[in-house]
């Protein structure tokens, strides 16, 4: 007997004393894929496989494969071979796509659209890891259900797939036979979220104390980022410019460097982001970097000069005073409601 849920909220810890029926779960690599995606949802269930911590593959299995059985690259350059092509789904209770950069192919493998849509039909659920939603997007298996995409891809997400409801306040969200996650770290919760589902709590703390890890986050977190809304804009090279930004907000780069990466001059720039955001380049960083403040106020314990200064402020008092220009109230106050 398994125990299913389509709430996004975790089983209750005392689950039924029965022994449970094994999972198997197949991962299909994209090109690309990101490594942490992969491993740590992988590791989750290889630790909470047995008792004795030998990874094998007693409660869970897993097979993990590729289109042709082809070796796969991962982001970071290494290749992950001995895959197994797409197989037989009989029996099967998931099948996670773990994706990484490849996510602006806007061609999809026929054979792995099928073969999802083949898995939908048996009702497989899919895990979309990282931007393995992409795939199963052009497969056209999203249909009424929203998204979780990570911050960085949902412009490209909302560029390929204008129909799809999808959102970055959450680090994933069970639709029943889709369940879609950001990536990175939040797939190892995700698994552990599976593991509750299947095994209860229990089985899930084995493998959070083998990774070291203090406490299982809920899928309703909300993603510590600065996403920046860019639907009314019209202008590509906005688009490009705040992007830029965004993937350096722990270090301002220069005006000079921003014009360069967009393809204008300086002033161009600054005319560019007066016209369609209404403020500068500079003040656009400073507003994604009191986002993400705010989102360690809102969930995090860190003291406020802490926060200030992971933020890129001098102090707290310079923080706090940005703060409230900003959200109309001061960090301790919106931390306390």
């Amino acid at each position: 007997m398994r125990i299913h849920s389509s709430a996004f909220h975790y089983p209750p810890p005392d689950a039924p004393n029965i022994a449970p029926t094994p999972l198997r779960v197949g991962i299909v690599l994209l090109d690309q894929f990101t490594l942490t995606a992969f491993a740590g949802f992988l590791d989750v269930l290889r630790l909470a496989s047995d008792y004795g911590g030998q990874s094998q593959q007693i409660l869970i299995s897993w097979k993990v494969m590729s289109v042709d059985a082809e070796p796969r690259r991962s982001s970071a350059g290494t290749l992950q071979t001995e895959l197994s092509d797409l197989c037989d789904l009989t029996g099967y209770d998931y099948v996670a796509v773990c994706g990484g950069n490849s996510y602006t192919d806007t061609t999809p493998s026929k054979k792995l659209s099928s073969w999802l849509e083949h898995a939908y039909e048996l009702n497989v659920k899919l895990l979309g890891l990282c931007t393995g939603t992409f795939a199963i997007a052009q497969a056209g298996l999203i249909r009424h259900e929203t998204v979780c995409v990570h911050w960085n891809v949902i412009e490209e997400f909302q560029r390929q797939f204008p129909k799809i409801k999808c959102n970055v306040d959450n680090l994933f969200i069970d639709a029943g036979k889709v369940v879609t996650c950001a990536g990175s770290t939040a797939v190892i919760d995700l698994a552990l979220y599976l593991l509750i589902r299947h095994y209860g709590r229990e089985k899930a703390q084995q493998a959070l104390r083998h990774m070291m890890l203090h406490n299982i986050r809920p899928a309703r977190l909300p993603q510590a980022h600065f996403y920046i809304d860019l639907n009314p804009i019209s202008d590509l090279r906005v688009h490009k410019a705040v992007h830029f930004i965004e993937q350096r907000i722990d270090d301002f780069p220069s005006v000079s460097s921003i014009a360069a990466h967009v393809g204008v001059s300086p002033r161009q720039l600054e005319r560019i982001f007066k016209s369609s955001l209404n403020m500068t380049p500079a003040a656009l960083h400073r507003i994604m970097r009191l986002q993400y403040g705010k989102w360690l106020v809102t969930n995090t314990q860190e003291s406020i000069t802490t926060i200030a200064l992971s933020c890129g402020f001098a102090d707290s008092s310079h923080f706090s005073r940005e703060f409230k220009l900003l959200f109309g109230q001061t960090p301790r106050v919106c931390r306390n409601r």
